[in-house]
């Protein structure tokens, strides 16, 4: 692994490091799995040296706030999730969700409404 880390960084210094967009996107799925702030790399810094990136961060450093967040359902899409043994099927509409009949403003009414708890209604949904 060292040996492919140091080919992935002569490389980088001839061709050209990853796009900032990739470097930001990288860092936002590293955040999200860790749950911590994601902290960009710059540029510049004391400890830069033949293209390494120090793993300290500098002040000039950007911190991601959050991760970007999921595209929501579509009118028309149904959301299915088991719950105690029991299937629920919530039915996207143009002004909110439908489950049995009635019509909640966000999945996290409906996913409260299912376990009698407070849920992240697209977590409890798998979006």
């Amino acid at each position: 692994m060292l040996e492919r880390s140091a080919a992935w960084h002569v490389q980088a210094k001839r061709l050209g490091s990853l796009p900032s967009t990739v470097k930001k996107t990288l860092g936002a799925g590293n955040a999200r799995r860790s749950n911590v702030k994601a902290v960009q790399p710059s540029n510049t810094g004391p400890d830069r040296r033949e293209g390494v990136q120090s793993a300290r961060p500098t002040s000039s450093d950007k911190v991601v706030a959050s991760p970007p967040r999921s595209i929501p359902p579509k009118a028309g899409s149904r959301l299915m999730r088991e719950w105690n043994g029991r299937m629920h099927i919530v039915e996207v509409v143009d002004d909110g969700f439908v489950l049995d009949g009635k019509t909640y403003g966000s999945l996290s009414a409906v996913a409260r409404r299912i376990t009698g708890a407070h849920w992240s209604g697209p977590r409890f949904f798998g979006l």
